[in-house]
């Protein structure tokens, strides 16, 4: 379901990402594991299970980042690793809370922390990640200087607020059963619960931490708030993508879920009454239950299919059963979200989100031309061009 944006510039060269993101994504992780330690009181469960989310399998976009813009303004690693970390550590606590708040079944290739551990312990967790971030932004004062250290501060704030809105816009719109949205209403919840704290934060915390100029910051902005809308809208095409074992979510979690995307939004527009209707009667429907036996159930046949213990003929005809409970349950079934799926597919819902997507990867190119005459040529400079392309192209 991969495309390049239209106008797009050429593909980014992969060696250069994936080095820079890991050779900084083992440093966040033991910044991380400095934070953790000074805040245990020996090795405590609660403080082991804050690590779990961050070492499974992930990116580290948002801490690399960080990094590269402070890096590429002039700035130290020493001074910008401790505020990178925290980056990372709100990133999980918000991965954390948010797989409860979506009755999520997977992460990073693995069960969801509240399937593993239970909810209360795994919103404890959250919330110890999110106390423990205070301690760095404390200590920015020593090692930045109190007015970097305040913007620093204010950058958190204001990114952790936009999140949080962003968030309930979501979840009011699933409680209240809201479908007639537009584009634009899909991007201002985008903008506030992702771009915010996943983009636009961790560039202009590394701006800070450099001392970069408000117009620097300015045209930061800009860039990386048209950077994280194509990223979440490539983000929702890859949620429909079968058969990838590289994503790391549950496939297809986005309709399971009810969560309004792009796609899904501009089927619902264009799809003839009846079939909107029988959409509509779909999305009403809850997912199964994370505890259930046919979730879990179901990850068992996923699990064996991947093992090769059973085929594909015997993976259908024990979800065909299984379909057959969760309807006289009311419970959403893989045949409803297959129809939501040739919905979307039948009515252009994946070209149209490939098009907006491609038009904000166009909008990153314009504002990054800016940004790369103000910056010296360093391999952090580099890797922020090779994110923007890589962002439209990912595949994982």
């Amino acid at each position: 379901m991969q495309g390049s944006s239209p106008g797009a510039a050429p593909g980014p060269q992969p060696d250069l990402g994936a080095v820079y993101l890991e050779e900084h994504r083992e440093l966040v992780l033991e910044e991380i594991r400095r934070i953790i330690r000074a805040g245990s009181p020996g090795d405590d469960r609660a403080y082991r299970l804050m690590l779990d989310y961050p070492l499974r399998r992930a990116k580290g976009l948002r801490p690399a980042l960080c990094i590269a813009v402070c890096r590429a303004l002039g700035g130290a690693l020493e001074e910008v690793l401790p505020s990178a970390a925290v980056v990372e550590m709100y990133h999980n606590a918000f991965l954390i809370h948010d797989d409860i708040e979506d009755g999520s079944l997977t992460r990073r290739g693995g069960p969801a922390l509240h399937r593993t551990h239970g909810i209360p312990a795994a919103v404890n967790c959250g919330d110890g990640l999110l106390a423990l971030t205070l301690g760095p932004l404390l200590a920015n004062t020593d090692r930045l200087g109190l007015g970097r250290a305040l913007r620093i501060l204010d950058v958190y704030a204001r990114a952790v607020i936009e999140s949080f809105e962003g968030q309930a816009q979501e979840l009011s719109w699933i409680d209240e059963g809201t479908w007639q949205l537009t584009d634009a209403d899909y991007e201002s919840m985008v903008r506030r619960k992702t771009c915010s704290y996943s983009f636009v934060a961790p560039g202009l915390v590394g701006a800070a931490v450099a001392g970069a100029e408000p117009r620097l910051e300015a045209l930061l902005v800009s860039f990386l708030e048209s950077l994280g809308l194509a990223f979440q809208i490539q983000d929702d095409l890859l949620n429909l993508e079968e058969g990838r074992a590289d994503y790391g979510k549950e496939l297809a979690g986005d309709l399971w879920e009810g969560k309004r995307t792009l796609m899904l939004l501009h089927a619902l527009r264009s799809a003839p009454g009846a079939d909107r209707e029988e959409a509509l009667r779909i999305l009403r429907k809850p997912r199964p239950a994370a505890g259930s036996p046919e979730a879990g159930l179901a990850d068992l046949v996923r699990g064996m299919v991947e093992e090769r213990i059973i085929d594909e003929a015997g993976r259908a005809a024990m979800m065909r059963y299984l379909d057959r409970r969760a309807a006289s349950s009311g419970e959403k079934t893989e045949d409803d979200v297959r129809f939501l799926w040739r919905l979307i597919d039948d009515h252009g819902g994946i070209e149209h989100a490939r098009g907006v997507a491609g038009r904000h990867a166009e909008s990153a190119e314009v504002r990054w031309r800016e940004l790369a005459e103000v910056l010296a040529d360093s391999v952090h400079k580099r890797f922020i061009g090779w994110l923007k392309d890589y962002v439209v192209q990912r595949t994982w």
